[in-house]
């Protein structure tokens, strides 16, 4: 066990953390397209050795522009190194900046490299008896280990004292020089004596000690306990001048003439003002949060006598809390009713009990009518020495006539789950003009997760009263109810008086722009309303089949799992990602396709999907993992989420997720279901009709091709929709030169693979492997079709450009997709934002029109008599509906025909219904 006494000096080899946080995940971006990964692992490693080892003084140490004295030394020293990646260097300045705003010493001495300035401080405390801890990656550092420096590598904690040394080089700290002149480095171009790795090298130290006594001594060199030990006193005499030319270039310099003593190394108060701009800037949204609300963990510096250095002032909260109030008399309560009857915009949220939307009881209500004005009405904190509240049934009576007024305007923070919450109270919430989840999300899908503390950080540079702040955390952790009004009701005020400030800087710069502000208000806040009614009515599902299926998939796994054990000679873990790779790369010998960060053969889903194509046993794998899936996914799970009350399962609709506009659901999620798998439709046949009613499922038909022709004005993809062709026939025909008649089911498979392909930028090398041709074969197909439908070739080119111009494309009803890699020095990622271009205006597209599809079938279900007719889920480019036996009929003509106008393309919209007892009997 290495010991490291308290407070010792930490010397940070910032060079060394630099590239490993670039080639490390995360990969990050902010919303500007500008690479932070890098930023954001240098700072955590620091924060950590901050954190550990609260040291009172600290540097950190990069290397400077410029050649160094072994440049002079040695021309081709580094020589083979590539340039440093521009998005890596980019990144340097910034933390530069963030490390000297957190009070941190910081070096760079032009001339030298960071491991001599390190080496030279390092030697200098030594000599005055201090100890040291460096915090390095480089193995070239171990030559400076003694009795008072230690090495740390924070990347696996690991410490080396002057035993670990030996223990790792099998040699001595002081022998270390000689050990790297042996082997050389490739990396820096060290010539090193040929031949020799690190257990020649080793071997040679061990038996005659430094290179020096080895030269004295050449005639014992054949007599050591290697391999090549024979020959190796005619390489030492041979090459006895590229050996010393590498000892040179391995000695770490401890004499660097430095600008700063020991004690100039102490770390100061950190400017949390500008941490706080740095930390916006680089979208580090924790660490920002940590800052405004000086809740930064304790890494705080001691000074020699151990007592603590005081911390700057804290950034205070940007919104002033002070004139929030609560209601708790009539009288107060009627002032309220007054100032909402009068103000011409309110913001409102609701304190509940649960998240879940199906049981929360309402606990209290927040209003703001101004900035720094907001009102608290609890209604049901229960706790032991509550204050007397208002009659909740008596409240609501009141206020119901000003929630359900639509004249009385309401912006919320996803306001769907307000409204199904005040539904259980018989309250239909109206006059919803604006929801700033909302807001932000059409503004800027990809800018921001669009929770009210991230856009409070981001919109107002403000860290708002967290909710485990006031209720705890984990098991312990109390629901609104049990939270004492002195800390419940400042929370709840707030995010009215945040929802409404942030709405006011949002719909300024939302307006500013007309076709998002119609995103806005003609499809995203009407769709409120819907989703919420469709999530409380839910769908009904049979349990009784969901247990039968999950019983025969088990069977199915574990005859999946004897199979692959059996293949593999021995029982394995299926999910071990470790043992799957030592089976299937070092035991069976398959080849590697993809590796993981760390560098070892991925075992992934895709990767495992293309060895399946040729092996049996990623087949089985890929399969096992596949059943396994649906089962804890869907046939396990779907009857333990049936509601009690209602017998029905209730997903949640998220509409601020996808980044192209598209819904996603969850608890359960429904969108995943698998359609293509007889498992997949097995599943769906336990989502049934109630008794005398049918489920209809109306789905677009091949929509995203129809918007491909749309936007991309092609003659020959345009001539072939309007004159109802099978599109992939047609494709084939003109790809391939036959008649459309000739055209075999090769053929049209693989046009619909080309064009499905192009829609979501595959290259001719994805082409190739999907179809299993040859890529030059792919290439051909490619190249035949940009020559035969030349408008879509053009549609490319021109998204792109516009693209890389404007940083974002747009939908065909102007919502925006931004593309924050788009111009990204990496190209790799470059590329990757090119093919999201290509796609996103077709998916966002086709996501906007279902959702106009079902706020126009709404508006028809709203003007029938009947309210028996419910439509139940969205899926993708499908609505599936419940409807009576006796209406099928006219009601699947009439939806069909809204589905199909619900917008005007240059191509016929075509959507295609179902019907039967079960949503696959409905397919």
């Amino acid at each position: 066990m290495v010991y490291i006494p308290t407070n010792p000096l930490i010397l940070v080899d910032g060079s060394s953390y630099l590239f490993r946080a670039y080639h490390s995940p995360p990969h990050l971006t902010n919303s500007r397209g500008e690479a932070t990964g890098a930023i954001y692992g240098v700072i955590n490693m620091l924060k950590s050795l901050l954190r550990q080892y609260q040291p009172s003084h600290m540097a950190v140490v990069f290397d400077a522009k410029g050649p160094t004295f072994r440049n002079e030394m040695y021309s081709d020293y580094k020589a083979n190194r590539p340039a440093m990646p521009e998005d890596l260097r980019s990144q340097i300045e910034p933390i530069h900046q963030i490390v000297r705003a957190m009070g941190l010493p910081l070096l760079c001495i032009s001339g030298v490299e960071a491991d001599d300035v390190i080496g030279t401080l390092a030697r200098q405390a030594s000599a005055a008896g201090r100890h040291t801890l460096i915090s390095t990656g480089d193995k070239d550092m171990a030559q400076l280990v003694d009795a008072h420096v230690t090495l740390i590598n924070t990347m696996t904690n690991t410490l080396l004292d002057p035993e670990s040394v030996v223990t790792k080089f099998g040699v001595a700290p002081e022998a270390i020089i000689d050990y790297l002149a042996l082997m050389g480095d490739k990396v820096d171009n060290i010539p090193g004596l040929p031949g020799v790795g690190e257990k020649t090298a080793a071997a040679l130290l061990q038996g005659l000690g430094s290179i020096s006594n080895i030269y004295q001594q050449l005639d014992k060199v054949a007599g050591l306990n290697f391999r090549g030990a024979k020959t190796m006193a005619a390489k030492l005499a041979e090459h006895k001048s590229q050996l010393e030319l590498s000892y040179q270039l391995a000695t770490i310099k401890t004499d660097v003439e430095l600008n700063c003593q020991l004690d100039d190394l102490a770390i100061q108060p950190a400017d949390r003002l500008q941490l706080a701009d740095l930390y916006r800037h680089c979208e580090f949204k924790r660490w920002l949060a940590e800052i405004l609300q000086d809740k930064q963990p304790d890494t705080r510096p001691t000074d020699s006598n151990n007592a603590e250095v005081a911390p700057s002032e804290p950034v205070p909260a940007t919104l002033d809390r002070s004139q929030y109030q609560s209601i708790l008399t009539q009288a107060d309560f009627s002032k309220l009713l007054a100032v909402l009857a009068e103000a011409p915009l309110t913001a409102f949220d609701t304190e509940t009990t649960s998240l879940d939307y199906m049981q929360a009881e309402l606990v209290g209500m927040s209003f703001s009518t101004a900035p720094g004005q907001a009102w608290y009405l609890p209604l049901a904190h229960d706790y032991v020495g509550a204050p007397e509240q208002l009659n909740r049934e008596e409240v609501l009576s009141a206020l119901k006539p000003w929630l359900q007024d639509n004249s009385k305007s309401k912006v919320g923070q996803n306001l769907k789950y307000d409204m199904s919450v005040l539904a259980r109270y018989d309250i239909t919430l109206n006059g919803i003009a604006f929801d700033t989840m909302l807001e932000s999300y059409v503004f800027n899908s990809v800018a921001s997760r669009h929770d009210m503390d991230s856009l409070a950080l981001k919109y107002l540079g403000h860290s708002t009263i967290s909710f485990e702040d006031i209720a705890g955390k984990g098991a312990k952790q109390l629901s609104f109810n049990q939270i004492a009004l002195e800390q419940a009701a400042p929370y709840a005020a707030e995010d009215a008086d945040v929802t409404l400030q942030l709405h006011l800087k949002l719909w300024p710069q939302l307006s500013a722009e007309p076709a998002l502000a119609k995103v806005l208000t003609d499809i995203e806040v009407p769709l409120i309303k819907i989703l919420s009614k469709m999530e409380r009515h839910g769908v009904l599902i049979d349990s009784a089949l969901l247990g039968v299926q999950s019983q025969q998939l088990a069977k199915r796994i574990d005859q999946l799992a004897e199979l692959a054990y059996q293949q593999a000679g021995s029982t394995f873990n299926m999910a071990s990602p470790k043992q799957l790779q030592e089976i299937l790369f070092n035991q069976m010998g398959l080849p590697v396709l993809k590796k993981t960060p760390g560098g070892t053969p991925s075992t992934a889903e895709d990767v495992l999907a293309e060895l399946a194509l040729e092996y049996e046993f990623p087949k089985l794998i890929t399969e096992h993992r596949g059943l396994s899936k649906l089962k804890s996914t869907y046939t396990d799970k779907l009857p333990k989420v049936i509601n009690p009350l209602t017998g029905r399962v209730h997903t949640s609709y998220h509409q601020a997720i996808a980044a192209t506009g598209r819904l996603s659901s969850t608890e359960p999620n429904l969108q995943n279901i698998p359609i293509r798998s007889e498992e997949g439709r097995r599943i769906r046949q336990a989502f049934i009709a109630p008794a005398d009613k049918k489920i209809l499922a109306i789905d677009y038909s091949q929509i995203e091709l129809r918007i491909m022709a749309h936007l991309s004005g092609d003659k020959a993809l345009l001539d072939a929709f309007a004159k109802g062709l099978d599109v992939h026939k047609a494709t084939a025909a003109e790809v391939f030169g036959v008649a459309l008649g000739a055209v075999s089911s090769e053929q049209r498979r693989q046009a619909k693979a080309v064009n499905f392909g192009l829609i979501y930028g595959m290259s001719a090398f994805g082409l190739a492997k999907q179809l299993g041709i040859s890529r030059s074969d792919a290439q051909n197909y490619v190249n035949r079709y940009f020559e035969r439908f030349p408008g879509v070739l053009h549609y490319m080119e021109d998204t792109r450009k516009q693209a890389h111009e404007l940083g974002y494309v747009e939908t065909l009803f102007g919502r925006r997709l931004y593309l924050p890699d788009i111009n990204a020095r990496n190209m790799g990622r470059q590329k990757a934002a090119e093919r999201a271009a290509i796609n996103a205006p077709m998916q966002g597209t086709a996501a906007d029109i279902i959702k106009m599809a079902m706020i126009k079938v709404d508006s028809w279900l709203n003007s029938q008599q009947t309210t028996d007719i419910k439509m139940i889920m969205q899926v993708h480019d499908e609505l599936v509906f419940e409807v009576p036996t006796p209406a099928l009929t006219a009601v699947q003509t009439k939806l069909v025909s809204i589905m199909e106008s619900a917008a005007s393309l240059h191509v016929p919209l075509l959507a295609e219904a179902g019907s039967g007892d079960n949503w696959d009997q409905a397919h």
